[in-house]
């Protein structure tokens, strides 16, 4: 195992499990899909990076990713593996479906467990719909989270979870879900996207891990992208880094309960992304980057409000 000087970005307790606080987002191991050798290569050097969070779904490329790490890292825990459920794949326009019920939720857990090849998966994250980006709960796909949460305890208490997450979820969905020792929050956040502000104060109060994805912004047409911010790209220029590492830098300094789980393809974006641990902000530059989110809304009144 990797000694936490070696963990890039640092380390933190996620479910009982010490992992980096810069881990890899696996959507991207979707790519693979043809050459999963390669896709193995990469978690691999990956892991030589002191990487040991792996943040997947069985969605992700319909058991591509998942078949990927299986291959790569088999039954070894020397990775954490957070998966997700709340959505499966369908064949549609839009090839994700809710699916939120407590026995849909089971079903999603016995077949991420087949495709890892595991007994047991660290942590996995419920992915309401209770905010957007992407799909918002409608009609029977409206679920209590105390029922859901019944099965995802019963889960947990069977050992076929480790821990229990949330992902797109409201401030008051939190709350309520904290007394069922909720370890880790997924919500759409970044330096130019800080709607759910309120709900990041509430997680890291509880001392509950922010797994933020779209870090970067811009995941959807129309949103804004840190690469596209001028304070963030001047910054950038002063540090030597791309954009995209300063974006990332600047969620690392948030707070320590902040993990990323940037995805690439690409090993030597997966570099990039790593060699972020290192990037240190200057209290100006924090500063300035801080401000960037009320700048934007007071510039902007047909910004996307999302509830």
């Amino acid at each position: 195992m990797h000694h936490d000087t070696e963990r890039p970005g640092g380390a933190y307790d996620l479910g009982g499990r010490t992992v980096a606080r810069i881990g890899y987002g696996a959507m991207a191991l979707e790519r693979f899909a043809e050459d999963r050798a390669a896709g193995v290569a990469l978690l691999h050097r990956a892991r030589e990076l002191g990487v040991d969070h792996l943040d997947t779904a069985e969605f992700y490329g319909d058991g591509v990713a998942n078949d990927v790490i299986r291959r790569a890292f088999g039954t070894s825990d020397q990775v954490v593996v957070v998966s997700k459920i709340g959505a499966v794949r369908v064949d549609a326009p839009v090839p994700l479906a809710l699916a939120q019920r407590p026995e849909e939720l089971r079903e999603q857990v016995h077949a991420n467990l087949r495709t890892l090849g595991r007994e047991r998966i660290d942590v996995v994250n419920l992915r309401r719909a209770d905010t957007g980006p992407g799909l918002i709960a409608e009609g029977e796909q409206l679920v209590d989270l105390d029922d859901q949460l019944a099965e995802m305890t019963a889960m947990r208490d069977e050992g076929l979870i480790g821990a229990i997450g949330l992902s797109a979820v409201s401030e008051p969905v939190l709350r309520r879900g904290l007394a069922a020792g909720i370890v880790c929050v997924q919500n759409a956040y970044s330096l130019v996207a800080r709607e759910h502000e309120a709900l990041f104060d509430l997680a890291v109060r509880n001392g509950v891990a922010w797994v933020p994805f779209f870090p970067l912004g811009g995941a959807f047409p129309g949103l804004p992208k840190v690469a596209d911010e001028p304070v963030a790209i001047r910054i950038a220029a002063e540090l030597r880094v791309t954009a995209a590492q300063l974006g990332l830098a600047w969620l690392l300094g948030r707070a320590p309960q902040v993990l990323l789980i940037p995805g690439t393809s690409s090993v030597a974006h997966l570099e990039e992304n790593v060699a972020v641990g290192s990037v240190r902000l200057s209290p100006e530059q924090r500063g300035a980057l801080d401000g960037v989110w009320a700048r934007r809304a007071a510039e902007s009144t047909d910004a996307p409000a999302w509830p």
